[in-house]
């Protein structure tokens, strides 16, 4: 009864998925790799490019935001609505037209971010030492790491700015690239297994 259960149809369906269509995770994986490693390596062209990115995100939001908060007139929260579609116009007009202070911008939230989720993890840690043995001392470690990279940015303020968002999202394109090259290697069919699809 439970291997017929939604959960177990859902995760079949997904390995399923995964197995057919291994060739296009791998191909999407190396491609992200190869983004992260040249974010790596010019970490400047990298932040002012997601701080050009979150530019149009926020100014095709707002005036998407714009445009549906007046076709749909007078609404509840209409004001509160308008408001919202035009700082996000603002602001995506503020990040395209001044990127490299955009990135401090992003750098001081990013900041703000690697304190409180430290802060969060330390306090989290030593609240469960007991319950979760031998594991609280890592995610410890992982609130001071993160606290003391905040710090680090902090201190080199403007000048990380001008690197860290960039490396950041290298980072995560490196290690989101290589978690998928490794799920799509092991997906693949093997020759004694079944035919690929």
């Amino acid at each position: 009864m439970s291997a017929s259960s939604p959960e177990v149809r859902a995760a079949g369906a997904l390995a399923g998925a995964i197995r057919r269509h291994w060739v296009l995770f791998l191909i999407e994986g190396i491609a992200l790799v190869i983004l992260g490693l040249l974010a790596i390596m010019a970490p400047v062209i990298a932040s002012v490019a997601a701080s050009v990115f979150f530019g149009w995100i926020l100014l095709i939001s707002g005036i998407a935001g714009l445009i549906t908060t007046v076709r749909g007139g007078q609404v509840p929260g209409f004001w509160w609505s308008l408001l919202s579609a035009l700082v996000g116009i603002v602001a995506g007009v503020l990040l395209l037209g001044w990127p490299l202070q955009g990135t401090l911008s992003l750098t001081a939230v990013l900041i703000a971010f690697l304190f409180v989720e430290g802060i969060v993890t330390i306090l989290y840690a030593l609240e469960h030492r007991a319950a979760i043995s031998g594991r609280w001392g890592w995610m410890l470690a992982s609130g001071i790491i993160d606290v003391g990279l905040g710090v680090l940015l902090l201190a080199g303020l403007p000048g990380t700015a001008l690197w860290a968002l960039g490396l950041l999202v290298g980072i995560n394109l490196l290690f989101g690239g290589w978690a998928l090259i490794l799920m799509a290697l092991d997906a693949r069919p093997t020759a004694a297994g079944a035919a690929p699809g």
